[in-house]
């Protein structure tokens, strides 16, 4: 096999792996939830308990594999997660007990975290030890394709389906794109501290003040982000004049995503990786306040296009600067890093579903999602002073 063959069926996997275990075990849950508040019964406060529980089971995941060195039990725990996904999702379509949905969405989180951490760490650690650069846009387009698949094939779905046979359909979906996540997935070789040519992998870990910063900014990037690919098509479905347009600002975040985290690596190549974060944070500030601002569909659309273009870009450089910190086991500080943005993503959803209950929209929420991100914002402009003095 070809190296350009090769490289393709790598990149290829990770993708899959992105749509199988973030997308369809994940974000389906966002497009679908309108559905199963009218239909099953699920309350705002209970839709917004739910993604909290599926970022517990996501964070749970992380601090798992932020302890785990063993590349080869990583490479066997990423195709476990390939299974968990397919089963979490027909677990959804099964039931309509909370609890069983609760179970769900926990284990589903940690079939991403096993994405995030595991399948991004043995596509990294393929790339450098292949000698490709180890910039992993082409791999992070995966999470925005698996926004637009999950939220076309609902939109597709939702006429003649209801809301658990949509369930159902997106499992039989998913066994069939787990076998090339499965197959195409290279095993990592246990031994390789060297790349093709001989070069030594060796790790540059920054200071201690730099990594509690970073993850502090990344904390805020979770809380950022989660509120609005959680809430976002029920909150655009429950604005007047806009009913039944949610999944379509859902599918423009997903195809907005899935090109922008290409063009961030170039971004970062030409300013720096601290100065494209910074870039992505203030992006994700103004389209978080967009739906606050204006109620018209335009401007909501262009929203959700500059948030699917930034939150996704902040994912991709926050974990490939993770991967050239430490070449050699890029998973260990993927982990650290995702338990931060995991927190926020904890306590952000729960938060704003209550708010969202109380007052009958989800402005509270958005507010305080904006105003994370301005924190996070003060801190990365705090973390370029650290690495111009070399801290």
């Amino acid at each position: 096999m070809s190296r350009k063959t090769e490289r393709i069926k790598v990149l290829s996997a990770g993708i899959f792996s992105f749509i199988l275990m973030v997308g369809i075990a994940r974000f389906a849950y966002t497009p679908l939830l309108p559905q199963m508040q009218q239909q099953a019964g699920l309350s705002i406060s209970g839709g917004g308990w739910l993604a909290a529980i599926n970022y517990m089971g996501y964070l749970a995941g992380a601090i798992f594999a932020a302890m785990i060195a063993s590349v080869s039990l990583k490479y066997r725990l990423y195709q476990i997660g390939l299974v968990v996904a397919i089963v979490t999702t027909a677990m959804m379509g099964i039931s309509e007990n909370f609890w069983i949905w609760s179970l769900s969405r926990f284990f589903a989180g940690l079939s991403s975290a096993a994405c995030f951490m595991f399948g991004s760490g043995l596509v990294l650690n393929w790339l450098i030890r292949n000698e490709y650069r180890p910039e992993l846009g082409i791999h992070f387009s995966g999470v925005g394709l698996s926004i637009a698949f999950c939220a076309i094939a609902v939109e597709l779905m939702k006429h003649t389906l209801g809301w658990s046979e949509q369930w159902l359909v997106l499992t039989a979906l998913g066994m069939l794109i787990m076998v090339p996540a499965f197959v195409w997935m290279p095993a990592p070789d246990p031994n390789a501290a060297h790349t093709a040519s001989g070069r030594e992998m060796a790790d540059q870990p920054p200071g201690s003040k730099f990594m509690t910063l970073f993850m502090l900014a990344y904390f805020c990037a979770g809380v950022g982000y989660v509120v609005t690919v959680t809430f976002i098509v029920a909150i655009v479905d429950q604005l007047p004049g806009l009913e039944g347009n949610g999944i379509w600002t859902f599918v423009v975040l997903g195809l907005s995503a899935a090109p922008a985290v290409i063009l961030w690596d170039l971004v970062a190549r030409r300013l720096g990786d601290l100065n494209a974060l910074l870039l992505a944070f203030l992006m994700q500030v103004v389209s978080i306040l967009i739906p606050v601002l204006t109620h018209s569909l335009a401007p909501m659309l262009l929203g959700t296009a500059l948030f699917g273009a930034s939150f996704l870009g902040i994912v991709s450089l926050v974990l490939t600067m993770a991967g050239r910190y430490y070449p050699t086991n890029p998973a260990q500080m993927m982990g650290k890093m995702t338990v931060s943005f995991g927190i926020g993503q904890i306590i952000a959803p729960a938060i704003a579903g209550v708010l969202a209950q109380q007052s009958g929209n989800y402005n509270s929420g958005l507010y305080l999602a904006s105003a994370t991100m301005v924190l996070g914002t003060v801190l990365i402009l705090k973390l370029r002073v650290l690495e111009r003095a070399g801290a």
